[in-house]
């Protein structure tokens, strides 16, 4: 992740789901259209736009706006299949095309640029050859790195060599795509990529998280991965050989399938993580088929199995280009497939979610779950919802699996970016009046909260503790919160008496003064012994607690 992002060539084709859609089903691109997924809009024509529709509306506010419009249900292997033709118009003028995604793929400037005569000539080039072979329209933009270069196509613009950071320092910071990120940073007052790219990365890291930290990188210019990764041993790669040649897109899928199990073990068995993956054919006349994808992340077993299915499907559906002009295809079935890792990283750079990285996953998971309550009952599998409250214990609310995740008490989590927002793919009904209200309900202010950090480990049961000054006399706070001399030395238990290194507090806490057989006063502190441990203390009637224990 050192050194300069080198100088990135990408044709963005835009609208490209609403264009694959009038390739494929023949829905005419120039109506008003609208491409969902999850009941929002993923994509819409030029006409819709001007209508009001933007990406991200539910269906319902979109056809408010517009009730002329065409609904089109979100397809990846449709717009794969249709990118096909592009891609392939592309590799006719330069080679070393990697797939980002279908509508756009990228480049290394530096060869096309040099053979071509100059970074400007190679994209008027490549734009009127895939123009005149597949007749759709396309932008590209060069810069330096991949993220960059992205969002210099969708203004054709290509950014001077080293002029990068200044590009992306004027842009909003939506142009990240992490909507929650987004919202987040605008409520802390930072609007530009510029504004976020000054924060220091220490401090980002530690408010915002990996993927925070991975997108203030962005945000400065600096790609997380260059578009050239390390080449992988050879041994990784996998091939199957057919006997009778396949030349049906479902057979050759179900080929695949076997394949990408196969390739994801051998790269598991390496401790690596696949980032770009080489798709070969050969075919029953000799003909050899070859195509790279990029990934934004691991590549799971079923992640490369899609991926596989799509460009098989491009190669053997025979889709033609907009115009009708038709790609090199195969001449006869496959009778060799071979999916070679062309980048890698290692694994443990890579962090999966709790329950995998697929839809699928994580309904088997839900599934064993369920069977698991089934069979003990709903309060044997809980998880926890965090909450406000003034102590570690009471922020944290044990909830059965599968029930509404609300809080005990209403207030922001110890870390902010704890609870993950809910899924797209949740429909608005799903949503309960409950919900709602508690979304809308003001955040108490919760006086005599612990500060951050939160402690790692909160005790279900506080061990009573002593603590002692440097003379060897108890350590007293007062009603008026005076302590009686700096705490030295703590006692646990019938453990031995450890030295206080430092001290924070006391942090004070009188609840439900007006109920006296309720009533509970108590102060807090943060301690640091000497041997590195940090501990959660409380006092109250005279007597210390360990509540929690930090990392």
């Amino acid at each position: 992740m050192s050194g300069a992002p080198a100088r990135t060539l990408l044709l963005w084709c835009p609208d490209w789901p609403v264009l694959a859609a009038e390739i494929v089903d023949g829905v005419p691109a120039t109506d008003p259209v609208v491409v969902l997924h999850a009941n929002r809009v993923v994509a819409c024509s030029e006409r819709a736009r001007a209508e009001g529709v933007r990406r991200g509306l539910r269906r319902r506010e979109a056809q408010g706006r517009c009730p002329q419009l065409t609904v089109v249900d979100h397809d990846p292997a449709r717009d794969a299949r249709a990118f096909e033709p592009v891609v392939a118009a592309v590799e006719e003028v330069v080679a070393g095309v990697e797939v980002i995604r279908p509508g756009a793929c990228a480049l290394a400037a530096r060869g096309p640029s040099r053979y071509l005569g100059g970074e400007e000539a190679a994209a008027e080039r490549i734009v009127e050859h895939v123009a005149q072979t597949c007749a759709v329209e396309s932008q590209v933009g060069i810069a330096d790195g991949v993220f960059a270069a992205g969002l210099a196509a969708r203004d054709g613009r290509i950014v001077p060599p080293g002029g990068t950071p200044e590009f992306l320092a004027g842009l909003p910071v939506e142009a990240l795509g992490r909507p929650t990120l987004t919202d987040l940073l605008r409520r802390l007052g930072v609007r530009t990529l510029g504004d976020f790219a000054a924060l220091p990365p220490g401090d980002v890291l530690a408010r915002f998280g990996f993927d925070g930290a991975l997108a203030h990188r962005l945000a400065a210019g600096r790609d997380h991965r260059p578009l050239a990764v390390r080449q992988p041993p050879a041994d990784l790669t996998v091939t199957a050989d057919h006997d009778e040649p396949i030349d049906r897109v479902d057979a050759a899928a179900f080929a695949a399938r076997t394949l990408a199990e196969q390739l994801h073990e051998r790269l598991a068995a390496h401790g690596l993580a696949c980032t770009r993956l080489g798709i070969e054919a050969v075919t029953a006349h000799g003909q050899e088929l070859h195509r790279v994808w990029r990934h934004d992340g691991l590549l799971t077993a079923a992640a490369i199995a899609d991926r596989v299915r799509w460009q098989l499907d491009g190669w053997l559906s025979g889709s033609n280009g907009r115009g009708g002009a038709r790609p090199a295809r195969p001449t006869a079935g496959i009778i060799r497939l071979r999916l070679v890792p062309d980048g890698v990283l290692a694994q443990a750079g890579l962090q999966p979610g709790l329950w995998g990285e697929t839809g699928e996953e994580r309904e088997r998971a839900h599934r064993a779950l369920s069977r698991v309550q089934g069979i003990l009952g709903p309060e044997a599998v809980v998880t926890a919802v965090l909450g406000g409250g003034r102590s570690p214990a009471d922020q944290v609310r044990l909830v059965p699996w599968g029930d509404e995740r609300l809080p005990t008490r209403p207030g922001p989590p110890p870390l902010p970016a704890a609870e993950p927002p809910p899924p797209a793919a949740a429909p608005e009904r799903a949503v309960s009046t409950r919900s709602r209200a508690a979304a809308s309900t003001p955040v108490p202010p919760w006086p005599g909260r612990i500060p951050p950090p939160a402690p790692a480990v909160v005790l279900p049961t506080p061990l009573p503790a002593a603590v002692h000054d440097a003379a060897g006399e108890p350590v007293v706070v007062s009603a008026r919160l005076a302590v009686s001399a700096a705490p030295a030395r703590l006692t646990v238990g019938a453990g031995r008496p450890a030295d206080i290194a430092g001290w924070a507090g006391p942090w004070p806490v009188d609840e439900r003064w007006w109920a006296p057989a309720e009533a509970r006063r108590r102060a807090r502190f943060q301690v640091c012994l000497a041997d590195g441990a940090a501990l959660l203390l409380a006092v109250e009637g005279g007597q210390w607690l360990v509540e929690a224990i930090y990392d």
